[in-house]
């Protein structure tokens, strides 16, 4: 299926070369949006409603920011998505694809055939602020910052034993660290301030990075 990528911006999902940018067409059924400037891209974009499918960059935002809502019944042919990217890491092979309560099941079939057919893995969810992994993740690193912070253990003891103990490739303590703790304030700030919920409340390790940038 021929798709269109629109550049809007620097985009997280894609800074680097990638087979979705390389395989793209002058004029596509499709169009992809990347960029911190997508929803305003997507403003601007003519004949959005007799593509196939359009595909927005989100951040933390829900989809709705960029299409607005209504009643819960909101939906069309645009769907959000977000490779999924810890701090300053490399972008994993997720991407996380956002569809609202209305979403015609042809965009999403063609959104997933494009995204896949670049060779990328796709889980489809809900519009909600943070989508899957964010949410989940989230508070369980901030709990063990906070561990680390009461003195429970060392950093590298609560590391070793998540490792050991639960099968984990990296400790979360490390994982942050090279990730990047001031993302990781970002990314909770945004969820606490969309949920109001205390566990994704930013540890004070991460406000303390984020101060010193």
């Amino acid at each position: 299926m021929g798709y269109t990528v629109l550049r809007a911006g620097a985009s997280r999902s894609f800074p680097q070369d990638h087979a979705l940018l390389a395989g793209a067409a002058q004029d596509g059924e499709v169009v992809v949006i990347i960029g911190a400037d997508a929803g305003a891209a997507f403003r601007k974009l003519a004949r959005a409603e007799t593509r196939t499918a359009v595909l927005i960059e989100l951040g933390t935002e829900c989809l709705g920011v960029h299409t607005g809502e209504f009643r819960g019944e909101e939906g069309s042919n645009v769907l959000g998505f977000a490779r999924f990217r810890l701090g300053d890491a490399d972008p994993s092979n997720l991407v996380e694809l956002v569809r609202q309560p209305r979403t015609g099941e042809a965009a999403v079939a063609a959104a997933r055939k494009v995204l896949e057919g670049a060779g990328l893995q796709v889980a489809v969810c809900g519009d909600f602020a943070g989508r899957i992994i964010d949410r989940l993740v989230r508070p369980y690193y901030n709990a063990a910052l906070r561990r680390l912070d009461e003195g429970l253990a060392t950093a590298g003891d609560l590391d070793t034993t998540l490792r050991l103990g639960l099968g984990y490739p990296e400790g979360p303590i490390a994982l942050l660290e090279r990730a990047g703790l001031a993302r990781h304030f970002e990314v909770t700030q945004a969820l606490y301030e969309a949920y109001g919920d205390p566990a994704y409340a930013p540890a004070r390790r991460a406000r303390v990075a984020k101060q010193k940038q």
